[in-house]
């Protein structure tokens, strides 16, 4: 009996059909606990077979992944404990951000996770370490994690954090896990902070490119930019309004886009705050891109990207103590996802090797081939 059949037979009733965006011959799992999960982590990491954690499939551009043999979706993670009182909520992996919004309008609170594109889960996000463009004023996603469940790459449950604001239990082991790209292990559960929805949001389209970098002097009201003439403005309405009438263009509600960042190429250039403004300027013609200004990152997407133009463009970003990080490309693009590895490479060595002694869960998706 070969391996992949040997666990598909102990899995049994977790295998479930081919799920969307799983690699042609893997085998798909959806744990709807926990336990499950760790049975799953118990048997993979015995046979030492790669993993892929697979929640909406919208952040899986990013690094060298190995080819995985079982496929572990979270669509089955879908708990939901709101305590609207304390501004708290318990999030299974696999709700999406935009269900989860959805339901916390009821109580005039959001979790200021991004929604775009609509696919993304809350898992997701946490584990891509995506802040979206109210980083500014909200702070990061890492800072917005109470706790989590995390089943390790051996089948180990570990939670950590709480679900309370004020948490003095212990070293804060979630924070390692934000950003990780699930290279710990599989995110189940997330204790998120809340915050009272904000009054007023409005996008601005229309708006002269040049008129839009000067409104970014404004950091009060003005969250994010794009190459095509639209703003993103928040804030207490009367705020809103006056930057709607500085801006011209027309004022929709909400932050809404008119046409996201669905190239086929798509990177991440992050620098300084400060810097921000000379990043959108490195920016090649005929891009797209979206600039969050007070947070230093320009998102940028091409049809097809020239090499040279994007080694010139990370040369830049490290020489200013920032990276450029490729998001999604096609395989036969020749350019470095990752760049020059950090000095923190063999820490993160060994962190990883701490939560997954095997090396078999997400493979691949950090700096340095981690």
């Amino acid at each position: 009996m070969t391996s992949i059949a040997a666990v598909r037979k102990r899995l049994g009733s977790l295998v479930v059909a081919p799920v969307p965006g799983a690699p042609a011959g893997a085998l798909s799992v959806a744990p709807a606990s926990e336990q499950e999960a760790a049975r799953i982590m118990e048997v993979a990491s015995e046979y030492r077979l790669p993993v892929l954690v697979l929640g909406g499939g919208t952040h899986q551009g990013y690094g060298a992944p190995v080819d995985p043999v079982i496929v572990v979706s979270t669509h089955n993670l879908q708990t939901l404990e709101w305590r609207p009182d304390d501004l708290t909520a318990t999030v299974g992996a696999g709700v999406g951000v935009a269900d989860l919004e959805q339901r916390l309008v009821e109580g005039g609170q959001t979790a200021v996770l991004p929604e775009d594109p609509g696919e993304a889960t809350v898992g997701g996000v946490v584990a891509a370490g995506i802040s979206g463009y109210r980083r500014l004023r909200y702070g990061p996603t890492r800072d917005r994690v109470l706790g989590m469940t995390l089943v390790t790459g051996d089948g180990r449950i570990v939670r950590a954090g709480g679900t309370v604001v004020k948490n003095v239990s212990g070293y804060d082991l979630s924070r390692l896990a934000v950003g990780s790209f699930g290279r710990l292990g599989i995110i189940t559960a997330i204790s998120l902070k809340l915050w009272p929805r904000p009054q007023s949001i409005a996008t601005v389209v229309g708006v002269l490119p040049e008129k839009a970098l000067e409104a970014t002097y404004r950091p009060l009201a003005v969250l994010e930019v794009d190459g095509q003439g639209s703003v993103v403005v928040g804030g207490h309405p009367a705020m809103v309004q006056a930057e709607v009438d500085v801006l011209g263009g027309e004022s929709l509600p909400g932050a809404v886009w008119p046409a996201p960042l669905q190239s086929p190429f798509r990177c991440a250039l992050r620098v300084p705050a400060r810097l921000v403004r000379q990043a959108v300027e490195h920016v090649p013609p005929g891009w797209s891109y979206r600039a969050a200004f007070g947070v230093g990152e320009v998102r940028m997407g091409a049809e097809d990207p020239d090499v040279a133009a994007l080694s010139k463009i990370r040369e830049w970003a490290e020489s200013v103590g920032g990276r450029l990080v490729v998001e999604a490309a096609s395989d036969d693009l020749a350019f470095d996802p990752w760049g020059t590895a950090p000095s923190t490479v063999g820490i993160q060595r060994r962190l990883v090797a701490a939560f997954d002694p095997a090396g078999i869960v997400n493979p691949g998706r950090l700096p340095g081939g981690i």
